[in-house]
């Protein structure tokens, strides 16, 4: 539990942060966390304003079983299949959560306060059954400030349409390329027209568009350094950045456009950028490098505890470091490209890759989940 005192002592960068237009959301959730006021003790210390969720995140905590012996004991007794028995979990959590960010829910005009779920990663293929998992899934938690994560693939574009355009507001995930983004945005307009056209009011409705960032340089690092020349190793660590910048571009010409205002003069919100998988994976660069040289107004960074720990103790958040890097952004990917590198052969292997451990963890999660509730007697099918 952070103090008072501990939080007026590191709470400046993130403060900082919030004052330059960034959301602070915490990438992660557990029962633990909710019952024991964690999470309320990072609203009121650390700026946190929402919390996203995913398979991974899900399995970490289920799977401990730590918080959720009572209900899974209950589960076991009415004898439910263990895929109902992780959407009663998992939404029971999101539920709780989405309760206690109520109050920046409602002082951010339902900005802020959002809590993610996603639909079933083994779905990520098949539109229809999105779709139907995510009207399921928001009728499940029933609560205004819940985002709904589709995942941005072929088969997902056309299901943010279809759920945007019901009124659901979507946090779009998984998304790699300059394209995709470019597609997800226009797939979020497209739901706004179909909503307006419902008579659905266009306030009520948000998004987000979940940009990954560290796995980009993960995979063209990893392949810099195979290279090993002085002009690849020099390379190391930009991609990622570049790429968002270009995404942050982007997402400032989209909502810019004629069809952006006519559909802003009818009362709708942009679709934020949210920074994703901002926790670095190479320990040689700064901790808080994804949070530092990724401040832009109208963004929402989401970030593990020790990310957001880090950021509060040493982060260098020194105003936008973003809208001014454009040319330096296409040239660092361009050189890139030009030792051999294909940005879209890359970028489509991290969505296929992205997709698969989701489903590994989810598979993982209800292998968890099988065990206990077997272990109670019951034969979980």
């Amino acid at each position: 539990m952070i103090t008072v005192t501990e939080a007026t002592a590191t709470a400046g960068a993130l403060k900082r942060l919030t004052d330059e237009g960034v959301s602070i959301w915490l990438d992660d959730l557990s029962r633990r966390r909710i019952e024991s006021g964690g999470l309320a003790g990072l609203v009121a210390t650390r700026n946190v304003v929402g919390v996203t969720t995913n398979p991974s995140i899900f399995q970490a905590a289920i799977g401990s079983g730590v918080g959720y012996e009572e209900q899974l004991a209950d589960l076991a007794v009415r004898g439910v299949t263990v895929d109902e028995a992780v959407r009663m979990m998992t939404t029971a959590d999101v539920r709780a959560a989405a309760d206690v960010l109520r109050p920046v829910y409602e002082a951010s005009g339902g900005r802020d306060g959002r809590v993610s779920i996603e639909v079933d990663p083994r779905l990520a293929h098949d539109t229809a059954a999105t779709v139907a998992e995510a009207r399921q899934l928001a009728w499940l938690v029933d609560r205004p400030n819940v985002m709904i994560k589709i995942p941005a693939t072929k088969a997902g574009l056309p299901a943010i349409t279809e759920v945007i355009g019901a009124g659901i507001s979507v946090n779009v995930t998984l998304i790699f390329s300059l394209e995709r983004y470019r597609e997800v945005t226009d797939a979020y307009l497209a739901g706004l027209e179909k909503a307006r056209a419902a008579g659905f009011g266009l306030s009520a409705i948000h998004s987000v568009a979940s940009f990954f960032v560290s796995r980009v340089d993960s995979e063209i690092d990893k392949r810099l350094t195979l290279l090993g020349t002085d002009e690849a190793l020099a390379l190391k660590g930009r991609a990622a950045l570049a790429n968002a910048r270009l995404a942050y571009e982007a997402y400032e010409h989209v909502f810019d456009g004629e069809r952006w205002q006519a559909l802003e003069g009818a009362g709708a919100n942009r679709q934020r950028p949210l920074w994703a998988s901002t926790g670095v994976k190479d320990p040689s660069y700064k901790d808080t490098l994804y949070v530092d040289e990724l401040v832009a107004p109208g963004t929402v960074n989401t970030m593990p505890e020790a990310t957001l720990n880090a950021v509060a103790d040493h982060g260098d958040v020194r105003g936008d470091t973003v809208t001014g890097g454009y040319d330096r952004a296409r040239a660092d990917l361009a050189a890139v490209e030009r030792l051999g590198i294909a940005y879209d052969e890359v970028v489509r292997q991290l969505e296929d890759e992205g997709v698969a451990k989701f489903e590994v963890a989810w598979q993982d999660l209800l292998d968890a989940v099988t065990k206990s509730l077997n272990s109670k007697g019951v034969d979980a099918e």
